[in-house]
């Protein structure tokens, strides 16, 4: 399992129409604050200014297509030459990181064919290297050096 220390974060939250919002700074657009968005946002802030990952090199709830279907990733890392480099699977904090969650992000894998998945229901965070379909558990998130 991964340790995350989330940095202090004061999101920019309001109510409209009896539903909360947050302000995604990624997509610049307000959400609407689920339990699994809590999540994905205090990951987004892990990544950007924790870990350094570029912000201009993530994307956010994209749809992608997986044969007929389509399909969103939660979070997905560009390399600097913009190839897919890592995916991030969010839950909402009582969702079990069981196999399913993994397969999940094993599945949009099949089309991104990235080096790193991480799962994370932000309470536990598991991260994953593929290498010649062997997946390796990660004991952190890999350092932004691509």
């Amino acid at each position: 399992m991964i340790k995350i220390d989330y940095p202090e974060y004061q999101p920019n939250i309001k109510n409209q129409q009896g539903k909360e919002y947050i302000f995604d700074e990624i997509r610049k657009q307000w959400i609407w604050l689920t339990p699994e968005e809590w999540v994905r946002q205090n990951f987004l802030q892990y990544l950007t200014r924790c870990k350094k990952y570029p912000s201009s090199l993530i994307a956010v709830e994209k749809e992608i297509q997986l044969g007929e279907l389509t399909k969103r990733f939660d979070i997905v890392v560009y390399d600097r030459n913009t190839n897919p480099w890592m995916i991030i699977e969010c839950k909402e904090m009582n969702v079990s990181l069981t196999r399913p969650v993994l397969n999940q992000a094993l599945r949009y894998n099949i089309i991104l064919n990235v080096p790193y998945i991480i799962i994370t229901n932000g309470s536990h965070c598991y991260g994953f290297s593929g290498n010649k379909g062997l997946l390796e558990e990660l004991s952190d998130l890999p350092d932004f050096n691509c």
